[in-house]
């Protein structure tokens, strides 16, 4: 009697776990799709980079010189209509500048000849139209250093929203083409991911051009990626 129990139990595990493996492997049919929006949109603003760099031989000098310069720079800025709160500075630093001696009688000693004092400062200009202006007037106020240029909209946060739908709708559609391609059917999602975009310039578009600078704004491209996991069921089945 004690050994039928027994193996009553056992009988009952086994198909108990016959029936869990049976659902781990129905949930086990899923595939995962990436899907991609995007958006072109004509930049709304610039940011430019630039700087006053000066070289003395005494270091207070240097620094002296560069504040007079970008003191300049802000003030030719602000006369272009640029607001206080679209300047900021990114550095301020104090270099050695060293001998480049390397004749034979020195024995390759160097020595401090001077300093290089620099002042770099970070500018939104919101009229596109008067980027060349601007850029040309500050070279006039004493800046000599250029870091960059880069195109941007006010709001970046709502181009990622208009195509975070349209991401996870080209998920779907790719799904849908595969299940149907491996003879089954599309089932519920089971998890979404987001994967950060950005945007870059490209293709060049007209805009206003400064006789000093000419500036072309071209498009951003703003992209958004998402990572869709759906269940895979077969056909009339469960």
């Amino acid at each position: 009697m004690k050994a039928r129990k027994l193996l009553a139990a056992a009988l009952m595990l086994s198909m108990s776990a016959g029936a869990v493996v049976a659902s781990e492997a129905a949930n086990l049919r899923q595939i995962t799709v990436t899907g991609e929006g995007k958006v072109q949109m004509a930049p709304e603003l610039a940011a430019i980079t630039l700087g006053v760099t000066e070289e003395a031989e005494d270091a207070a000098v240097a620094m002296s010189a560069v504040a007079d310069s970008m003191r300049s720079v802000i003030a030719r800025l602000k006369d272009a209509g640029i607001a206080a709160e679209d300047m900021q500075t990114q550095q301020i630093a104090m270099h050695p500048v060293w001998s480049q001696d390397r004749s034979y009688d020195s024995g390759n000693r160097r020595e401090i000849t001077g300093f290089e004092a620099s002042n770099t400062l970070m500018v939104r200009v919101r009229e596109l139209g008067e980027l060349g202006p601007v850029l040309d007037a500050v070279l006039k106020a004493g800046a000599n250093r250029f870091h960059g240029l880069r195109f941007d909209v006010n709001d970046p946060e709502a181009a990622a929203d208009a195509i975070r739908g349209e991401a996870v709708r080209d998920a779907i559609r790719k799904a849908q083409q595969l299940a149907e391609a491996a003879g089954m059917e599309l089932g519920p999602v089971r998890s979404i991911s987001e994967h950060g975009g950005g945007g870059r310039p490209m293709m060049a578009m007209e805009m206003a051009r400064s006789d000093a600078m000419p500036i072309e704004a071209g498009e951003l491209t703003f992209s958004q990626n998402v990572t869709v996991v759906f269940d895979l069921l077969v056909p009339g089945g469960d």
